[in-house]
């Protein structure tokens, strides 16, 4: 069976980004790109409502991309579970107010059993110190927290 990744936000602003001259930008678009081409189909890809909200802001154009790459994608539910493992990670981890949606898609993945959460947010997501203590918060829950991780770390040849 495939493992199982939730797509988090930024994901799908890398996938649909314009080009860029900034060098990290556009070497994590193409990494984005490349991962999306020739690594995403050894994977079950999952996603949420919180994910789409997102994505259907800003720049209609981009937006309308955005929401058309996630059609069809099989949805997590944002039940009260996730709202409430999601509050304790803002309660109990350094993820700061303001990364309340964050929480969600850590709380999302992690309550819904994923391998792997896929993001370029990595000041609050794919953050080292952040993870040591979402897993705890997690284990204390009854639940294991997925991998959280870039599009490099699952480019497996």
């Amino acid at each position: 069976m495939s493992e199982t990744v939730y797509l988090e936000t930024s994901i799908l602003g890398y996938l649909t980004a314009r080009s860029t001259k900034n060098l990290i930008l556009a070497a994590n678009i193409e990494i984005t790109k490349d991962w999306w081409e020739f690594h995403r189909n050894a994977f079950i890809l999952y996603t949420s409502e919180a994910v789409l909200n997102e994505v259907a802001q800003g720049d209609e154009t981009i937006a309308a991309q955005r929401l058309e790459v996630l059609r069809g994608f099989p949805l997590l539910a944002l039940n009260q579970a996730v709202q409430t493992l999601a509050a304790q990670f803002l309660a109990h981890s350094s993820l700061p107010p303001k990364a309340n949606v964050d929480a969600i898609h850590i709380a999302a993945a992690t309550i819904h059993g994923m391998d792997y959460l896929l993001t370029w947010n990595c000041k609050h997501i794919a953050n080292a110190q952040i993870q040591r203590k979402l897993a705890k918060i997690s284990l204390d829950f009854g639940y294991e927290l997925p991998i959280l991780c870039t599009p490099y770390e699952l480019m497996a040849d």
